[in-house]
């Protein structure tokens, strides 16, 4: 397994400290360390496995730690914080990523042996640890950094092995959720694809059951067993990780960009804002711009 290790190494070592494109779609690395303001976001679903270093990763009121040979499985969108750390060796964190297409994983489930479908419980994030077949199967997709003629034909087969391999381990029923609409990862992802979109709008819970085919209890539960959150705190979580990236990039005002994604009053918006984050706005958005001169 170290031998796999170290070629993928190799062969993501151009990565910079941001994501960073492969040419290869819906596949990307990532490299060094990572200002902390850039690692709080909303990630979409994808797989992603870990090469140098580690990573934690805050959901809601769970985190989870994944350490070289170890990769993770984001099956909806979530509201995340995370921290990247150097190996023992001061190696930099190193990753690769392949974003999630519900499509294409459906299009495989269609082709896999049926199972019994998982019930209405689970996680939408987790972590477990990788295998040779796996470590092979990315080797084969990121080969094609260096063969971009190949990219078009041999791109989408080793995808479908990436997936099918993850459909064999202690994870795949979170991607066979993904495509099955009676599981909490489905219905639950009706509800957050709205949140997602109408984020600053009030909403109200019993809407949201009603989108979810769920009663207002199974849908509070459920919510929160795939998110870490309820439907009220993942929607103030989309919204202050969009004033983050607003405030930093310097797109106007705290109290402007608080009215902007949905606040009606911007001291809790500052307060709410220092509690997700640690510090108010106007000090937190100083550390940022100190971390990005450093960087």
């Amino acid at each position: 397994m170290e031998k796999q290790l170290q070629e993928l190494r190799a062969l993501a070592s151009g990565a910079g400290n941001r994501r960073t494109e492969t040419g290869i779609p819906r596949v990307a690395m990532v490299q060094g360390e990572i200002p902390e303001h850039q690692l709080a976001a909303v990630y979409d679903p994808m797989i992603n496995l870990i090469l140098t270093g580690s990573k934690t990763m805050t959901v809601g009121d769970r985190t989870f730690r994944y350490d070289p040979a170890t990769y993770f499985v984001m099956s909806v969108d979530l509201p995340a914080v995370g921290s990247v750390h150097p190996a023992a060796t001061g190696k930099p964190y190193l990753a690769v990523s392949l974003t999630l297409d519900a499509a294409i994983v459906a299009a495989l489930i269609r082709d896999l042996p049926p199972r019994v479908s998982s019930t209405l419980s689970g996680s939408g994030f987790s972590v477990a640890p990788v295998n040779n077949e796996l470590l092979d199967a990315w080797i084969r997709m990121l080969r094609l950094m260096d063969r971009p003629d190949e990219i078009a034909v041999l791109s989408p087969v080793y995808e479908r092995e990436i997936l099918f391999r993850v459909f064999q381990g202690p994870l795949g029923w979170m991607l066979r959720d993904i495509a099955s609409p009676d599981t909490a990862l489905s219905r639950v992802g009706v509800a957050i694809n709205w949140i997602r979109g109408n984020f600053t709008e009030p909403i109200r819970v019993e809407t949201l059951a009603q989108m979810a085919a769920l009663s207002v209890s199974a849908f509070h539960r459920h919510f929160k067993a795939v998110t870490a959150l309820s439907p009220l705190q993942y929607q103030k979580r989309i919204r202050l990780l969009h004033a983050r990236s607003q405030l930093i990039s310097g797109q106007g005002s705290a109290t402007s960009i608080a009215f902007g994604v949905g606040y009606a009053s911007p001291n809790q918006f500052s307060r709410e804002y220092a509690r997700l984050f640690g510090l108010p706005p106007s000090r937190d958005l100083a550390r940022a711009t100190q971390a990005l001169r450093r960087g």
